[in-house]
């Protein structure tokens, strides 16, 4: 089952095929009323992402509000309560494209209730949109969610500045509210940050060449000489954020199929969530330890010589070693990832009823899932001064980012999440109901 490739081909196929699926992951965030469901309206407006007939639908209702401007916010705030309230209280996923990248794209809540909700967006984003009122500056709420990007280690963070048609496109303005995203984003170690001045209601520096209802090119803000929102997503590089990692795949099945045809036949299935894998690689299954040779790579499309981030692929071993589900397929000669029976790391807490000390859970970390005992809270992080408190309460409340450590009844496999997003996160789950309880980052093994 190999192909007929050699590896130099097989690594220029890959890259062809990254290249032509190049697609963004892209969360959206912001404080109460900062505009961000029509922000996201306005991008699948003028992406002409939305049928005639959907359009007619929101026509139709923002006139029965006794508006006379068609308000896009409606594309997005699809749920009965959103609309009767006119926020968002709920992830919405929705998908647009242009010529050069497709989007998947999440409308995230903006009130302090549902950050939790922002932390499920925000765990798979290769980018972030945060959207902040010229009116209101840096919120605490805008803190927050800087911070949950922050921690959970989106790649690149582009800030709209939005309703800069309600201070007259006021250059000062701009300029004093990019001051505070800076020094809002360093304290919480966001590198690539950029802010770009927006209207989301009239179209201007969302998309590029915006023209006015009377068709001609709008020169509002024209002081701003960089790229649209659009054009600034469309150009994110984020080809060398999972390709470039240590390999790592955590296996899903074990594939036996028994058949005449193949009667040996035994593969490792799984979703390769960072770095690349060739048949004649060493590899290595843990926390067993034990290693082996790949002799071939199946996928859907047939075998492969080569497998990259994203791909979901069957791996051939030259010998039957003791690797199912929960195992972790890593480089014989390269990085390792940790094997540990105690976790410790930072945790979004997301459940309606605290954690309490001791408090019996299952640890979800890649395809493992095992039995744990969690500790009381080490630290709190404080959204007003962006630093780490000490705990006032030994347990974690809904909404709180904290420090706390999991004890678990056997060891797993896993990475720092500051070397990997994809194999360095936990869920933490209650047992009887199966509700997530959090979101770990899992962080430095503690001191022995």
């Amino acid at each position: 089952m190999t192909s007929t490739l050699d590896l130099g081909e097989a690594d220029t196929a890959a890259a062809d095929l990254a290249q032509a699926r190049s697609q963004l992951r892209l969360v959206v965030a912001g404080s109460v009323d900062d505009g961000k469901s029509t922000l996201v309206g306005r991008l699948l407006y003028d992406t002409k992402s939305i049928l005639a007939d959907q359009y007619e639908a929101i026509e139709a209702a923002s006139r029965r509000r006794g508006s006379d401007a068609v308000d896009l916010a409606l594309l997005t705030d699809g749920l009965r309560a959103e609309r009767e309230q006119g926020i968002t209280i709920d992830v919405a996923y929705r998908y647009f494209s242009t010529p050069r990248r497709s989007f998947v794209l999440a409308d995230t809540p903006g009130h302090t209730q549902y950050t939790r909700n922002t932390v499920t967006g925000a765990s798979t984003a290769q980018a972030a949109i945060v959207l902040v009122d010229a009116r209101q500056g840096v919120l605490p709420q805008t803190r927050r969610h800087l911070a949950v990007l922050g921690l959970l280690r989106v790649p690149h963070v582009v800030v709209a500045v939005n309703k800069m048609d309600l201070v007259g496109w006021d250059p000062a303005v701009f300029a004093a509210v990019t001051a505070q995203i800076d020094a809002a984003a360093a304290a919480v170690g966001l590198a690539d940050v950029r802010s770009i001045p927006v209207s989301a209601l009239t179209g201007q520096h969302v998309t590029p060449d915006h023209v006015t209802p009377e068709g001609e090119l709008d020169a509002a803000g024209s002081w701003y000489a960089g790229p649209s929102l659009l054009e600034c997503v469309e150009e994110l590089d984020v080809s060398h954020d999972d390709a470039d990692a240590p390999f790592r795949m955590p296996v899903q099945l074990v594939v036996r199929p028994r058949t005449p045809e193949h009667p040996d036949y035994r593969g490792l299935a799984g979703r390769v969530a960072a770095g690349t894998v060739r048949v004649g690689d060493r590899v290595t299954a843990w926390p067993s330890g034990l290693s082996s040779t790949v002799t071939g790579i199946d996928s859907p499309v047939g075998p492969l010589q080569v497998a990259v981030a994203g791909d979901s692929v069957t791996v051939l071993l030259a010998d039957e070693i003791d690797a199912g589900r929960g195992q972790l397929l890593a480089p014989e000669d390269g990085p390792a990832p940790q094997v540990r029976a105690q976790l410790t790391g930072t945790a979004c807490w997301l459940a309606e009823r605290g954690s309490a000390p001791r408090q019996r859970v299952l640890v979800k970390a890649g395809t493992a899932t095992v039995r744990g005992l969690l500790g009381p809270v080490e630290q709190v992080w404080d959204v007003d001064t962006s630093n780490w408190a000490p705990a006032m309460n030994a347990g974690a409340a809904l909404n709180d980012i904290v420090r706390i450590g999991v004890t678990l009844a056997e060891p797993i496999a896993v990475d720092r999440y500051a070397d990997s997003r994809w194999t360095g996160g936990a869920l933490v789950i209650d047992p009887d109901s199966g509700a997530t309880l959090a979101a770990l980052m899992v962080g430095d093994p503690a001191p022995s």
